[in-house]
């Protein structure tokens, strides 16, 4: 899918902007599927959406990428034709302010384990009455005030995405309450960081017992689950076995040095013969 056919009109015309991401949730063939951005590149959000990702997560929370970083991944994003979300290092109401300001179409908070952590993200993340966001219409999420201001609200209330992080077994047991918090509108399961705060593996029948439960929690209270995984269609398979609505397929440094091993690999597996070895030293005397 090329990114002119993805691009939704903007509300500068009239016409009502629609979330890209929630756009690719309503798809009937299958998952949402994204990806990590961790490297500070334009490109790579350029690439990734070329390549046919619906959305993408600008990693703030494990990388060393910087607010004016991720201010112009989310403008390329936007141009090019795939949502752009932003995972914070940690609820900030002010950091939310900016991303979504700058255009971001969600928010992911990383490490909300209870009831009141998930509504103090959906405070910072929605305009009164809901939360506490201020109005900055003149922004790019405002088109730069040439954006009806009731649109810029009305997109900021319906179609801006908060999605908790359930990383822990605290967490993963109130998953049904955490998506039952107005405002929140997704949860990503963090199966690795859940693990480790058992003091196990992911494989544990235990945790996948957790992760299953909390699944089917949040998809009973009606919120979209997603999880991370591979770049393979066994990852691809699992989650969708798992019940997930959208799912981040590997990261823009780890596609780009997988696909690095894999010319490196291919070019040296062409071996030279004695015949071609002698060749080469006869050219060069």
């Amino acid at each position: 899918m090329g990114a002119q056919r993805r691009r939704v009109p903007g509300a500068v015309s009239g016409g009502a902007r629609r979330s890209l991401f929630r756009a690719a949730l309503e798809r009937s063939t299958g998952p949402a599927l994204g990806t990590w951005i961790k490297l500070p590149a334009m490109e790579s959000v350029e690439l990734v959406a070329l390549a046919g990702f619906d959305f993408v997560v600008i990693d703030l929370e494990h990388s060393a990428m910087s607010i004016e970083t991720a201010y112009r991944q989310i403008g390329v994003a936007l141009l090019s034709g795939v949502s752009p979300l932003v995972r914070i290092p940690a609820l900030d109401a002010g950091v939310v302010q900016r991303l979504l300001d700058a255009g971001a179409e969600g928010i992911m908070v990383p490490h909300v384990d209870t009831v009141e952590q998930a509504e103090a993200a959906a405070a910072a993340v929605r305009f009164p009455p809901i939360g506490r966001r201020g109005v900055g219409s003149t922004s790019r999420a405002g088109a730069w005030g040439a954006m009806r201001r009731s649109e810029y609200l009305r997109y900021g209330q319906e179609e801006v995405v908060l999605v908790a992080q359930i990383e822990s077994a605290e967490a993963a047991r109130s998953a049904g309450a955490i998506a039952a918090v107005a405002g929140v509108d997704a949860l990503l399961m963090g199966a690795a960081d859940l693990a480790t705060s058992e003091g196990t593996t992911e494989g544990d029948p235990g945790v996948v017992a957790l992760i299953a439960d909390a699944v089917a929690a949040g998809t009973a209270a009606g919120v979209p689950v997603g999880n991370a995984g591979g770049a393979t269609a066994e990852a691809a398979r699992d989650a969708v076995a798992g019940g997930y609505r959208f799912s981040l397929a590997s990261n823009d440094a780890s596609l780009l040095g997988g696909a690095a091993r894999a010319a490196v690999l291919a070019a040296r597996s062409v071996q030279q013969s004695d015949d071609d070895r002698s060749t080469d030293s006869r050219s060069t005397t």
